[in-house]
Formats: C-alpha cells, sequence, structure tokens
C-alpha cells in the first residue's frame, strides 16, 4: 500500500497548493476591486493543466516502459532537486506576512504592467510548476515496479480528495490556517527528496558506478532512510544539517525581527 499512499499523497499536497496559490490571488484581486481580471487567472490555470498533461505524456514516451538505471537516477535526482527547492520555498513563506507580502508583489507586477498576460502566466505557473513536479514525482514513484493498480488507485483517490478540497477551499475562500499546511507540506517534500536521493544513489551502485559501504544500521532504520550504505547516508546527513542551520538562522532573524519592533517607541 506504499505506493498507494505516497501518490495520492503527492497529488494531493501538489495540487493543494496550486489551489491555494489561486484562490488567495483571486481573493486578493477581487479586493482590489479588479475581479475582471479573474478570467485570465483562471485562463493561465487552464493552459497550465493542458501543458502539465503534455509533460506526463513525454515522460511516458521518453521512458517507453525501459528499465535503465541510469535514467532512473536522474530522474530520482532531478526530483530530489525539485522536492529540496519546493520545501525551501514553502518553509520561508510559513510566515503569513511573508506569504502576504508575496502575493502582494506578483498581483501588483501584474497590475503595474497594466496588462492581463501576466496574471495569465501567473495562473499558468502556478499550476504548471505542481502539476510537472506531480508528473515527475509520480514517474520516479512509478520506475520500479512500473503503473500498478496499486499507484492508479492512488492517484485516482487524490484526484477525488482534490475535487473535494476545490469546493471546501471555495466555500472557506482560503481561510485555512496556512502556516501548519505549509510548514507539513515543506517537511514531508523534505523527507521524499531523502527517500529520492537514497533511491538514486541505489541505482548507481547496481551500476556499479558507486562503491557501498554499508553503514551498520537497523534495518528499521535503513528502511526508513531508504538505503543503509555510507555512499547514500553521507548526502543525507549534510542536507540534515543544512536545514537544521536554515531553521536555526531563520528562528534567530524571527526574534530579532520582534525585537526591533518591540524596540521602537510607540507614539503617544
Amino acid at each position: 500500500m506504499a505506493a498507494f499512499f505516497d501518490a495520492a499523497t503527492i497529488l494531493v499536497r501538489e495540487g493543494v497548493e496550486a489551489l491555494l496559490v489561486l484562490a488567495a490571488i483571486g481573493a486578493y484581486l477581487a479586493r482590489l476591486g479588479a475581479a475582471d481580471r479573474l478570467q485570465a487567472l483562471v485562463a493561465g490555470a487552464a493552459a497550465g493543466v493542458v501543458a502539465s498533461l503534455g509533460t506526463a505524456w513525454a515522460f511516458a514516451v521518453f521512458n517507453n516502459g525501459a528499465h535503465d538505471d541510469l535514467v532512473e537516477a536522474g530522474v530520482m535526482l532531478a526530483s530530489a532537486a525539485l522536492l529540496l527547492y519546493v520545501s525551501g520555498w514553502l518553509f520561508l513563506r510559513q510566515d503569513p506576512r511573508s506569504w502576504t507580502r508575496y502575493l502582494q508583489a506578483q498581483v501588483a507586477r501584474a497590475e503595474g504592467a497594466g496588462s492581463k498576460t501576466a496574471l495569465v502566466g501567473i495562473g499558468f505557473l502556478a499550476v504548471y510548476r505542481e502539476g510537472a513536479e506531480t508528473a515527475l514525482f509520480l514517474h520516479a514513484l512509478a520506475l520500479p515496479a512500473g503503473w500498478t493498480p496499486e499507484l492508479l488507485g492512488g492517484i485516482a483517490a487524490g484526484a477525488a480528495i482534490l475535487c473535494v478540497g476545490f469546493l471546501a477551499v471555495k466555500k472557506l475562500a482560503i481561510r485555512l490556517p496556512l502556516r501548519p499546511l505549509f510548514l507539513a507540506s515543506s517537511v514531508f517534500l523534505f523527507g521524499m527528496a531523502l527517500r529520492f536521493i537514497a533511491g538514486a544513489v541505489q541505482e548507481l551502485q547496481e551500476q556499479t558506478l558507486l562503491a557501498q559501504t554499508d553503514a551498520g544500521l537497523p534495518d528499521w532504520l535503513a528502511d526508513i532512510a531508504g538505503n543503509g550504505t555510507w555512499e547514500a547516508l553521507a548526502p543525507q546527513l549534510l542536507l540534515l544539517g543544512l536545514a537544521a542551520a536554515t531553521v536555526a538562522w531563520t528562528s534567530l532573524q524571527r526574534r530579532r525581527d520582534a525585537e526591533t519592533v518591540n524596540a521602537v517607541p510607540k507614539a503617544g
């Protein structure tokens, strides 16, 4: 059932983020009195869906069902890189003030240009970035055993959850707490990236391009890591160290910002 839950979780996570972006920008446009520009946003999102489907088709044709360890390693490493990027992006946007500034900057840029083209671009990228990543991640999940009924069932379940989520977001007008959602998504993506790195290293080890140095981990810990060799654990531990340093630096920066604000004398 692992493939089922992995596929469903990836589809839901990516879809929810895209829905939140579009709903948040749409709500902000409405508050600006620019509801007429929503059609441009929707058109861009629709184009993103079409482009995402095209990307998924291209992956299927390119791979052609053939087993190639080097191709699999490359896809997994590319997936890990994208996962790490989005994980960091979500972590930095978990602060509601940062998220609001981001949305304002995106919409203000489009409004300042005086053209709906920019909003079409925002809608397209919001969906295609998530859709293209989803296609890549699902393709990576399908590499070991192919498009099994279990994996396809997870995709179908994820799509059904997204349909319900879309209706919920539309009704709630994005009143969902963004910080917990973004933080949980960031942690999940980071963990998936580490597992993809472990899988890529294993593919390279099977081609004898990398050595296999047993780290002596217990079986349960090796299963969590995805690969119990030092060749896989070394980059994983390095990324964990960088992540911990980033969290510590961000927390310190926020504390300093809060102290600066509290130190400013209040008028009156």
